[in-house]
């Protein structure tokens, strides 16, 4: 669903209904790397509540386990329009929203709602060139994107439990905004039941069967390594966030027997173990050879080409989730603090990575996710601390 020729206005909001009718569409949203493992809450149990302020924004790595539901909405703003302000009433909106005092949320409980907010590298130049996020993504192969589909200048992630939140959510957020933005394009998601993967952890399955984010950043040394940005102070706390979709070509690969589809991963299907053995949590051998000589994890599996220790980067925080819409695929996200942890994986892959095979991206952005915020520092404080915003020369306005 794209609204990108009719700014979202309070007509956005009154339309909600019927956006509600449709949210049998919408989908998961929470970590795909693996989570540390609780007890899923019992049908008809309410989710506990998810604090919107703090160091970091919600959504990223809390809830654990995360929430079933996604939608991402990607918006540019408008050639005039000081992101300071709009991002402080976006953030005292998503107080309000998680907190069930806004009349907007309809009288939904919004048990463990989450909204992240992201902005485009043309947002960050603005406030430092040399600032994390104010990189754009380069260009890679197996690509057919309109130009409406890539980048942005603004990222608002609604993940939550129950599915009838997600477009009430946007359609309120939206409205906020009012004629300040102009969305460009939205995907909703889901993904399947986590299951465990050993030493704790649980991970779900992807589209295509497989267990998916088993490796991550999963303890607090690892994500204050490899997730968290540290510095400067303007976006400490913060992350960067690739969105890339994907249209998957479920048929040729489910075509394949079970033992090629295990050597496109690298992992076995029922289990997520490497192809060289141990537990689905171990790290693959990728040095262990049949006596014949031969790789047990191929050379071209992608366990091997994603592999950081192979790449040369650092732990990434993946998402996969299931879409329906446009077409049959995948929606992947990715957080990191260092963008060259997604390139320089992304473009190892594109030389031999036998899943790369099967993908074909139609939307592509990355975003720096903002640092967390409270009453006393407003959601894009630290980056945008002057009320008063001069375009860039070149600024495009709403196309």
């Amino acid at each position: 669903m794209r609204r990108a020729d009719h700014h979202p206005s309070r007509r956005t909001f009154l339309d909600v209904t019927g956006a509600m009718m449709a949210a049998g569409l919408t989908a998961g949203c929470t970590s795909d790397s693996a989570q540390p493992g609780r007890h899923a809450p019992t049908p008809g149990a309410t989710p506990m509540p998810v604090p919107a302020t703090g160091r970091h924004q919600a959504g990223i790595t809390l809830p654990q386990p995360a929430q079933p539901n996604l939608l991402a909405v990607v918006a540019d703003l408008g050639a005039t329009v000081a992101p300071g302000p709009l991002l402080a009433e976006l953030g005292q909106a998503i107080r309000t929203l998680t907190a069930a005092t806004d009349t907007r949320l309809l009288g939904l409980p919004p048990g463990d709602l989450t909204v992240t907010v992201g902005v485009g590298p043309r947002l960050v130049r603005t406030a430092g060139a040399s600032l994390p996020g104010a990189a754009d993504l380069p260009r890679f192969s197996r690509e057919r994107i309109a130009p409406q589909a890539r980048g942005g200048d603004l990222l608002i992630q609604i993940c939550a439990s129950d599915a009838l939140l997600l477009p009430v959510v946007a359609a309120a957020l939206l409205d906020q905004a009012g004629d300040r933005i102009r969305e460009r394009w939205r995907q909703s998601a889901r993904r399947g039941t986590n299951v465990s993967v050993g030493n704790g952890l649980t991970a779900p399955r992807n589209p295509l069967g497989f267990i998916d984010g088993i490796v991550g950043p999963h303890t607090t040394a690892e994500q204050q390594r490899d997730l968290w940005l540290a510095g400067p102070p303007a976006v400490a706390g913060g992350t960067l966030a690739v969105l890339r979709r994907m249209e998957l070509d479920l048929p040729r690969f489910a075509a394949l027997s079970v033992a090629e589809q295990e050597a496109v991963f690298g992992r076995r299907r029922a289990s997520g173990v490497p192809l060289s053995g141990g537990t689905a949590a171990s790290g693959p051998e990728l040095g262990a050879k049949t006596p014949d000589g031969r790789y047990l994890v191929p050379a071209d599996a992608h366990v091997r080409r994603a592999h950081a220790t192979v790449v040369g980067v650092g732990l990434m925080l993946r998402r996969s989730y299931s879409t329906d819409e446009p077409a049959p695929g995948l929606l992947f996200i990715s957080f990191q603090n260092d963008l060259r942890t997604f390139t320089a994986t992304l473009t190892h892959m594109d030389t031999s990575d036998a899943l790369l095979a099967f993908t074909t991206t139609t939307a592509s952005a990355t975003f720096l996710i903002l640092p967390g915020f409270d009453r006393q520092h407003p959601l894009g404080s630290q980056l945008f601390a002057s009320l008063e915003w001069v375009p860039p020369e070149g600024w495009k306005a709403f196309r």
